[in-house]
């Protein structure tokens, strides 16, 4: 009796264990992801059993450690060029590569007393951040929104950069900055201003496998989560836009 109480305990550790000592997926993620990490986290355990464990960086950055041999299953970026290159130069699996998301830039002040996007022109405001767009999708997008607006000329002189979105975010949180242009899912929460989408192209945001991932069905299953309607409802609901529209 004892030794087959024995084996039906092997017998479901081994089939328990499967699922819950699976190694988490590792995605290399644009920063603008980083409020929906445990959303995403939760909602695909509980769609696949796997769990996720995210790095966040700018876009271009996290491409060039993908370059380098860096570990990660999967690469989500904020700008669908990088991960276009990556899938032609062999890093990215070609047949992976999915549209998830599109970005949009927001307007925030700790004041509270930046309102509008003129108010960047105003001669007590000294600072202005916005992302490095040498890294980040969403500093080309905030420059962008400048030019368009008539405004680069006297806001240049005043634009200090972070390396990616978050960044730029604590530079205002700080009073390092005394406003701040960047991803609307750090700022939809926080009173922020939604830009309007005719002041900057579409930050189209796009992701895929990894040609070195060891859990490349997982990797797939992921995307396909990102872009269901269980996965799309996550990033609706932190301010993107569907990439469907």
């Amino acid at each position: 009796m004892r030794l087959v109480l024995l084996c039906k305990l092997s017998v479901f550790l081994s089939t328990f264990g499967c699922v819950t000592c699976a190694q988490p997926l590792l995605v290399a993620a644009a920063s603008d992801l980083a409020p929906l990490a445990f959303s995403l986290t939760d909602g695909f355990l509980k769609a696949s059993g796997h769990s996720l464990r995210f790095s966040f960086g700018s876009s271009g950055l996290l491409a060039e450690q993908i370059r380098n041999g860096a570990p990660f299953d999967v690469y989500l970026s904020a700008n669908q060029q990088l991960v276009s290159e990556l899938a032609e130069s062999g890093q990215i699996r070609k047949d992976s590569v999915k549209t998830y998301a599109i970005g949009r830039i927001g307007l925030w002040s700790a004041s509270g007393k930046v309102t509008r996007l003129e108010d960047l022109a105003r001669a007590d405001l000294r600072h202005i951040a916005i992302p490095n767009p040498r890294h980040a999708p969403y500093g080309v997008a905030a420059e962008e929104v400048l030019r368009r607006a008539g405004l680069m000329d006297q806001v240049r002189p005043k634009l200090v950069y972070g390396e990616n979105v978050r960044q730029a975010l604590e530079f205002a949180q700080s009073g390092n900055a005394d406003a701040v242009l960047t991803a609307w899912t750090l700022l939809y929460d926080r009173g922020g201003i939604l830009i309007p989408e005719r002041l900057h192209n579409p930050v189209r945001q796009a992701g895929g496998v990894t040609s070195s991932s060891k859990q490349a069905a997982a990797a797939e299953q992921f995307l396909r989560y990102l872009t269901s309607a269980a996965g799309q409802a996550v990033l609706m609901k932190f301010g993107f836009s569907s990439p469907s529209r």
